[in-house]
């Protein structure tokens, strides 16, 4: 049982530097669309510096720790295979399959801003940044908790989040109209 706790803590420690990394990475790209459209030499030297940034934090950061910890959610499934039979396992599982959905996305999105593609704006951008923390909220809450009943209200508690998100987008939005340094 001791090598599940040192695989179980490694897991955590990967999947914590992978959050990160997600959380971070659209927040550049924040950035990096405001860069591009300022004018020059700003927007080359800006543009350089957030592109190698970007390239730092996903491929040394959040790529490697996607996949560690998924090799490592691998093993502790097959130290405990009988995980697997219960319905909040699953559903958890669907939540890790959205997560690297988001993940391929946000790849996209990536791969186009290396390449000087402005597709998106800032403002979805921001808005984008808040994928992983649904998902994270989801996943944490259904290991905590892992009763049927509870994830009801777990739905519930990520509609509320979700509320409360968008407003503080909103009053953030307002703010930064009057004070655009903000």
């Amino acid at each position: 049982m001791e090598l599940y706790n040192y695989i179980k803590a490694l897991h955590l420690i990967f999947v914590t530097t992978w959050f990160a990394g997600l959380f971070y990475i659209p927040r550049l790209f924040v950035y990096q669309i405001e860069a591009s459209q300022k004018p020059s030499p700003e927007k080359e030297i800006l543009g350089r510096q957030l592109k190698l940034m970007a390239k730092r934090l996903w491929y040394i950061i959040t790529w490697p720790s996607s996949i560690l910890a998924t090799i490592f959610a691998i093993w502790l499934l097959v130290l405990m295979p009988s995980w697997l039979s219960f319905g909040w396992m699953h559903v958890k599982l669907l939540f890790v399959l959205l997560l690297y959905a988001y993940q391929y996305q946000t790849h996209v999105y990536y791969k186009q801003l290396q390449n000087d593609i402005v597709k998106k704006s800032s403002s979805f951008m921001r808005l984008w940044n808040e994928g992983a923390t649904f998902i994270l909220f989801a996943v944490v809450f259904l290991v905590i908790l892992k009763s049927s009943l509870n994830w009801i209200f777990g739905i519930i508690g990520l509609v509320v989040l979700g509320i409360l998100i968008m407003l503080g987008y909103r009053v953030y939005k307002n703010i930064r109209a009057k004070n655009p340094d903000a």
